[in-house]
């Protein structure tokens, strides 16, 4: 493989997943989307505004990347609860599908320039006193576990609530071809 290379090949399931996500929560009401995900107090809308908001945080405000502009967490403010956190005021359907694709934006555009040899580039965190060194690449392994875990979260309560678990599987199939 030549240096400028790029590594979206090797992430391509992880649109699909994103694309799965949209999907089966675009159309879902206020009340389905209020549907508790394990903690009473912590609802779908704010788990999926929760992935959005981390891949945001993390490619933009660590690593330097643009296009927080485009998202609804350009006033992100990292010293405080963001955009997810506001528990008092809910997120509709059409608002989380904004979220997701504009945060998937940032993620399809690094994946499209980072190259296999940059995944190794770090971008320093401060975390409360403690300086904390992070590359792209563990980055990357982050977003893609933090996606997994609370798509999974929705997933299941979707599917306790016949309200149509996401599948991606069979998406993921096609890559395959």
């Amino acid at each position: 493989m030549n240096s400028t290379s790029n590594v979206a090949p090797y992430y391509a399931g992880w649109q699909l997943a994103n694309e799965s996500l949209v999907h089966a929560i675009e159309h879902l009401t206020a009340d389905q989307l209020a549907l508790s995900v394990g903690s009473p107090h912590w609802p779908i809308w704010a788990s999926l505004s929760h992935i959005a908001g981390a891949r945001v945080y993390w490619l933009c405000h660590v690593f330097g990347e643009d296009g927080k502009d485009a998202t609804p967490f350009r006033d992100l403010d990292i010293a405080n609860a963001g955009w997810e956190d506001d528990l008092a005021h809910p997120r509709h359907a059409d608002e989380l599908v904004e979220a997701l694709e504009s945060s998937w934006n940032i993620v399809a555009r690094c994946l499209a320039s980072w190259t296999p040899e940059s995944l190794q580039l770090t971008a320093q965190r401060l975390s409360g006193d403690k300086v904390q060194i992070h590359t792209r690449q563990a980055v990357l392994w982050r977003l893609i576990t933090h996606d997994s875990f609370h798509a999974g979260e929705v997933s299941l309560v979707l599917g306790s609530h016949q309200l149509g678990a996401i599948e991606m599987w069979s998406k993921l199939s096609r890559l395959a071809d």
